[in-house]
């Protein structure tokens, strides 16, 4: 259920009072699928477990998008005009639809302070920190060759992470100005950029610690700090006088973050970062859609930055789907006898096949779907990156450069708090997955959106013909092992969660 704090975005209640994120969940779904499937729109409508059932209804949503690539275009669309008449927002005891109450922003409810890095001026080459050491020059490409060599990163990844290599130049972004909506974001690339000249505009909740920690960051490397305050402040503020009154609210403060975004009167590269636990990621993910389509609305130049989780489901090319197939069929992570009797004792549950076989893209050209989603992170988590997806598509379909890279599967702190995700994870490697730590993923993700605002033969290039508008997705793809496992990954990770239970007992003795 959604919160009962009636403040700022909220689910549209229904005839019985209830604000439920099932029935919205339902209703954005099904509503995407009405034009191209309606079979299974009303599926989806008709569900009666959607808590445990929903990864059909969002592999439904792929199906039906790759079968022709103007499909995959109108159940986004579909899906987004759904999504945001599922949610008001609520302002002084008053609901509002989402569309109108971005059209009247609180005057002056934000103001801008600016901090200027101290460090050295120098961009320093890209380096990767990765398992205690940082990896730079030959020896960071031996890494990137050996992660795809073991299908851990496609070859748009690795290519992307090459071409930055050899453009160094490409790292003084001293000429963009870069939002991070969610600019804590524990993986997010805010550390990196710190140090890349970087005009950086930080949105984040209202919290001396964590602004704190952003203008340490920024102070320490040689980037330029933009942060809404409460109040007026003179230029020459010392920091500590204003991380107290920095920060805003997205879920509260939609309309006004979008129009102070629009008063800082230049190009920006949008990034949505933010996470919230539960059903508020959902709402979050909408906020951040609403301050996106309002800015981009006004100002088409505006590029995005998403970071897709590989626990979704996606359109995969041939070639990968087969390469999945084939490690299936000769997988035997526990012996040949041992994984007949795992399947058998589990009534089939444990141990499924990935992928199943191949789909026409009407296209000339077949995709296989990889299904990545563990059924404890739950719709609202689902549905808040499929809506990130649909906007990604829709964005470059509109002409819009759009960076979407899906990002490994890491152990971040949420990852730790939850013990039975954070022992899949200790266990994944036995499936041939590599779970990242989040100062790698940073770094990364960083480079992957360097290479997009500068490239111009990307799939994140409007100009860049794709063969499908669900290639956009995938093109520049670090799962992480996830895609190519062989076996359906939420039907693998208890058994990965049981070697990572033991092993850590065995740490812990």
């Amino acid at each position: 259920m959604a919160s009962t704090t009636l403040e700022g975005i909220q689910f549209v209640a229904g005839e019985d009072g209830e604000r439920s994120t099932t029935r919205a969940n339902k209703a954005i779904c099904s509503a995407a699928l009405d034009g191209i499937a309606p079979l299974a729109a009303q599926a989806a409508r008709d569900e009666t477990n959607w808590r445990k059932r929903y990864p059909r209804h969002l592999r439904a949503l792929t199906e039906a998008g790759i079968a022709r690539p103007e499909h995959a275009l109108a159940i986004a669309s579909a899906g987004l005009a759904a999504a945001w008449e599922q949610v008001e927002f609520i302002r002084d005891g008053a609901a509002h639809t989402l569309a109108e109450a971005m059209r009247h922003p609180r005057p002056d409810a934000l103001f801008s302070v600016e901090l200027r890095g101290q460090g050295s001026p120098v961009i320093e080459p890209w380096s990767l920190p990765y398992r205690g050491r940082r990896l730079q020059g030959e020896e960071l490409l031996a890494q990137v060759a050996r992660w795809e060599g073991a299908g851990i990163i496609e070859p748009g990844h690795a290519r992307a992470l090459r071409r930055v290599s050899e453009h160094p130049e490409w790292f003084d972004l001293s000429d963009r100005t870069l939002v991070l909506l969610g600019a804590g974001s524990e993986a997010g690339p805010l550390a990196a950029l710190a140090g890349w000249q970087a005009n950086v505009v930080a949105v984040d909740l209202p919290d001396p610690a964590r602004w704190e920690r952003i203008a340490g960051l920024v102070a320490r490397g040689n980037a330029r700090l933009i942060a809404p305050v409460r109040q007026p402040l003179a230029p020459d503020t010392p920091v500590t006088q204003w991380t107290g009154l920095a920060g805003a609210d997205l879920l509260t403060q939609t309309p006004e973050i979008a129009a102070w975004l629009l008063s800082l009167d230049t190009p920006l590269d949008i990034a949505a970062l933010a996470y919230l636990d539960g059903e508020r990621h959902l709402r979050v993910s909408l906020a951040m859609d609403a301050i996106i389509a309002s800015i981009s609305a006004l100002r088409p130049e505006t590029t995005l930055m998403y970071m897709a989780t590989p626990a979704d489901v996606f359109a995969v090319d041939e070639t990968l789907a087969r390469a999945t197939m084939q490690n299936g069929a000769a997988a035997r992570p526990f012996g040949p006898p041992a994984t007949g009797v795992l399947r058998g004792l589990s009534a089939g549950r444990l141990l499924q096949p990935h992928v199943r076989g191949l789909l026409d893209g009407g296209n000339g050209k077949r995709y296989g779907i990889v299904d990545g989603i563990f059924v404890e992170q739950g719709p609202n988590y689902a549905l808040a990156k499929r809506i990130q997806q649909w906007r990604a598509i829709t964005a470059r379909a509109a002409g819009q450069r759009v960076a979407i890279n899906v990002t490994p599967s890491t152990m971040t702190r949420s990852v730790i708090k939850n013990p039975a995700l954070k022992a899949g994870y200790d266990g994944a490697d036995l499936f041939g997955i590599e779970i990242f730590a989040p100062e790698t993923t940073s770094a990364l993700m960083a480079a992957l959106w360097v290479h997009d605002l500068r490239c111009n033969d990307c799939a994140a290039d409007p100009a860049y013909p794709l063969a499908h508008p669900l290639e956009l997705l995938t093109e520049g793809a670090n799962h992480g092992g996830l895609w190519r496992c062989g076996f359906l990954p939420r039907t693998a990770l208890p058994l990965a969660a049981l070697v990572g239970f033991a092993r850590g007992k065995l740490r812990r003795n």
